[in-house]
C-alpha cells in the first residue's frame, strides 16, 4: 500500500510517497502550489502514484484547501505538527514529510478528528455565533464604561442594562435627550427601582461626544444582534433532521438549545468517532491526564482539549449544579467539601461528558436518579426550551412512537 507525507505550508506543499512496507525508501517526491490549478495537479499525481492515505500537518488553516480538494479521493490523516517535531537543527522541508510517513507507518503520530462537510459547516456556524456573542458583551462592557464617564449609574438601578427599558432610554440618549424624567417616564412602570431613583441615576453630565459614541455602540449593537439572529436560523435549518437529539440533550440539567447544537456540532450526532466515553473525555480534556517517569505519574493535569467543547461543557456544569432537586447537584455538593469549587465543577463536567455520550452513541435518554423536589418545575423547565428551540426554527410536532 502506497503512502504518503506533505509537509504543508502557505504558498508551497512537499510531497513524499512511499510503501507502507519499507516507509524509510521514498519512491517519489515532489513539490506543488496552493492556488486552485496546483491543487488539481497534486491530486492527479497522488491518483497516479496510486496512493492510499496521505499524511499532513495542521499548520495553521492551510491544510484545509488542500483536504476540501482530496478528501473524496484518499484516506486523509491530519497530524498535530508537535508529534512530527523535528531534532533541533536537523529540520527540512523533505524530512518533515518523509518523517510524516515514516511515523505514520509506525503509530507514532497525534492524529486529529476532522469531521465530515456537514458537521464542519454546523462548527463554522455555531463557532461564528459565538464569537458574536463575546462581541455583544464587550459591547455591554463599553456601553456601561460610557455611562459611567457621563455619570448615568443607570446600570446600578437596572439589572439588565440592555433590556427593553434600558433600550428606549439609550436610544433616546443617542438622539440627544438628555431630561431625567423624560427618559425615566420610558422606563416600564414596574421597575424595581421607582422612578425617582431612577431619575437621580439619569442625572449626569452627558455631552455631545458621549451621544456620537454612544450612537455608533448602539448601532455595532443592533448590527450583531441581527447577525446572531440569521445564525441562529441558518443553524435551525441546517440541524433540522437531528430535532430528535436535540430534545434528548436538552432533558439534561443546565443544557439549553444554545448549548445543544454546538455540543451537536462538536461531537456529531451519534458520537461514532468515539468508541466509549473514556475516548471521548480524553479527546475533549475532562480527564486526568498523565506524565508519567520511572513508574510515578508526576501529574495528572489535565491535557489541552477542544477548547469549544471545554467552554460549553463548563458552563452547563455550573448551571446544571444551580438546579435544585437534579443527581448532579448532589453530587457536586459532595465533591465541592473536598475538592473546591473549581476541581468540583470540573469534575461534573466529566460526569456530563459521560452522560452526552450515552446520549448521542447509544441513543438513550436522560433519567433522574431521585425523585426532583419539584416535578413541576421540571416539566416547566422542558417546555421552556422546547419553545426556544421554536424560535429558533425546529418543527417539534408529535412523532409517532417507536419500539
Amino acid at each position: 500500500m502506497r503512502l504518503a507525507g506533505m509537509d504543508v505550508h502557505k504558498k508551497v506543499l512537499m510531497v513524499v510517497a512511499a510503501d507502507s512496507s519499507a516507509p524509510d525508501v521514498i519512491l517519489q517526491r515532489c513539490k506543488f502550489g496552493t492556488g486552485h490549478s496546483e491543487l488539481q495537479r497534486l491530486l492527479a499525481w497522488v491518483q497516479e502514484q496510486g496512493v492510499a492515505e496521505l499524511v499532513m500537518e495542521s499548520t495553521a488553516q492551510y491544510w484545509r484547501p488542500v483536504w476540501a480538494v482530496l478528501e473524496s479521493h484518499v484516506v486523509l490523516q491530519l497530524a498535530h505538527a508537535q508529534s512530527n517535531r523535528a531534532p533541533k537543527g536537523r529540520k527540512s522541508d523533505w524530512a518533515d514529510a518523509k518523517r510524516l510517513v515514516r511515523r505514520l507507518a509506525a503509530g507514532e503520530l497525534f492524529l486529529s478528528y476532522v469531521p465530515e462537510p456537514e458537521q464542519r459547516d454546523w462548527r463554522m456556524i455555531t463557532r461564528a455565533r459565538q464569537a458574536l456573542i463575546r462581541d455583544q458583551v464587550h459591547l455591554h462592557n463599553q456601553i456601561e464604561a460610557l455611562l459611567e464617564q457621563a455619570s448615568l449609574k443607570l446600570s446600578s438601578v437596572m439589572s439588565d442594562l440592555m433590556s427593553v427599558s434600558g433600550q428606549r432610554i439609550l436610544n433616546a440618549l443617542a438622539e440627544g435627550q438628555t431630561d431625567p424624567q423624560a427618559l425615566a417616564a420610558l422606563a416600564d412602570p414596574r421597575l424595581r427601582c421607582g422612578s425617582e431613583v431612577l431619575m437621580d441615576a439619569l442625572r449626569g453630565r452627558f455631552t455631545a461626544v458621549h451621544q456620537l459614541l454612544l450612537r455608533q455602540l448602539l448601532l455595532r449593537w443592533s448590527t450583531i444582534r441581527q447577525h446572531i439572529g440569521d445564525l441562529n436560523r441558518e443553524a435551525a435549518q441546517r440541524m433540522q433532521s437531528y430535532t430528535g437529539v436535540i430534545e434528548r440533550l436538552i432533558e439534561v440539567p443546565g443544557i439549553g438549545p444554545e448549548a445543544a447544537q454546538e455540543i451537536l456540532a462538536e461531537l456529531g450526532p451519534l458520537a461514532a468517532a468515539f468508541a466509549s466515553s473514556s475516548n471521548l473525555a480524553s479527546w475533549i480534556g475532562v480527564c486526568p491526564g498523565m506524565q508519567e517517569s520511572a513508574g510515578q505519574n508526576h501529574s495528572g493535569r489535565c491535557a489541552k482539549g477542544n477548547r469549544y467543547i471545554r467552554r460549553v461543557l463548563c458552563q452547563v456544569a455550573q448551571a446544571a449544579v444551580r438546579t435544585k432537586g437534579c443527581h448532579l447537584q448532589v453530587v457536586f455538593r459532595k465533591l465541592v467539601v473536598r475538592l473546591g469549587y473549581n476541581k468540583a465543577v470540573w469534575a461534573m463536567a466529566h460526569k456530563i461528558t459521560v452522560i452526552l455520550w450515552n446520549i448521542l452513541h447509544r441513543g438513550a435518554r436522560y433519567i433522574e436518579r431521585r425523585e426532583a423536589i419539584n416535578p413541576k418545575a421540571v416539566q416547566l423547565a422542558i417546555q421552556r426550551h422546547l419553545k426556544a428551540l421554536r424560535r429558533l426554527g425546529y418543527d417539534l410536532s408529535p412523532q409517532p412512537a417507536t419500539a
